[in-house]
């Protein structure tokens, strides 16, 4: 994924004007007009004819890979903060990321939900229809929430969450879906949203990479460190292992075990008598 990241920003560096500026203000200016006439066409003619019907699109209506975008989620009641957060983290990243690339995010997210709802069609025989941008929306926030995780957003404008907090529920979800759609055997559905997603994962597969790669270079130090101090202590000392609690070292009694304690602060050493009666150092 790393390598499809690094053809995506080229792609974007080398073609800058094929993004749409201020992409998420026309979607939400859409939504609000959809939302509007929705309230008259209390038949929903015109939200079946926007939404992502996989039947209907093998059928050769194609429009509806795109224009079910169009069609707002939420309730009434929140529909209007919807609006505006939505416009709020869709700015935002654009700013980060510059038009193309964000208009790559967005589109790529939207043709990847589509095919994700012709894919449960296909596999397990339902025909899912998507009435609005619901795994597109959700690719979104958690973007913002992995760019910036301590931003602070007060709910209901009084409750303050970090970003990060809410992004950890949105995953805890996210897997618990799949989780039970595994356990119903509908691979289709299951694949769902792992599908729909997939351009999250794509986006942001260097910061899982460098995550990994610290960490990894952080174990390596340690060991080091570690082989180095019990190096130097046997060439001052004459041993390797000696037990803090006894006195009793690797040389004096060389069929016993030796251990370093895991919730010690630094380098401490018990021999098998101690090493589960002690107490721990903390500094």
């Amino acid at each position: 994924m790393r390598k499809l990241n690094d053809a995506i920003d080229r792609f974007c560096a080398l073609h800058p004007r094929l993004g749409i500026p201020g992409l998420m203000r026309y979607i939400v200016a859409a939504n609000a007009v959809i939302f509007g006439v929705s309230i008259f066409d209390r038949s929903g003619m015109l939200l079946r004819f926007l939404a992502m019907d996989p039947q209907a699109v093998l059928r050769g209506e194609i429009w509806r890979l795109v224009t079910y975008v169009l069609i707002p989620t939420g309730g009434d009641f929140l529909i209007i903060l919807t609006f505006i957060f939505y416009y709020w983290l869709g700015e935002s990243m654009e700013r980060l990321w510059g038009s193309t690339k964000f208009t790559v995010y967005y589109v790529s997210g939207m043709l990847l939900s589509a095919l994700a709802s012709i894919l449960v069609y296909l596999i397990d025989g339902i025909p899912m229809p998507l009435y609005g941008a619901i795994y597109v929306n959700t690719a979104l926030f958690l973007a913002y929430a992995f760019t910036y995780p301590d931003t602070v957003i007060y709910v209901f404008f009084v409750i303050p969450l970090k970003m990060k907090w809410m992004a950890y529920v949105e995953c805890a979800l996210f897997v618990i879906q799949v989780l039970r759609y595994l356990s119903a055997g509908l691979w289709g559905m299951a694949l769902m949203p792992v599908i729909a997603m997939l351009n999250l994962f794509v986006f942001f597969s260097p910061n899982l990479y460098r995550r990994v790669d610290t960490v990894r270079a952080h174990n390596r130090k340690e060991a080091v460190q570690f082989r180095r101090a019990v190096r130097e202590q046997k060439q001052r000392r004459g041993y390797n292992h000696k037990c803090e609690i006894c006195g009793r070292t690797d040389m004096d009694n060389p069929g016993l075990q030796f251990r370093y304690c895991s919730k010690c602060t630094g380098y401490h050493c018990f021999c098998e008598d101690h090493i589960f009666n002690h107490t721990h150092h903390t500094e």
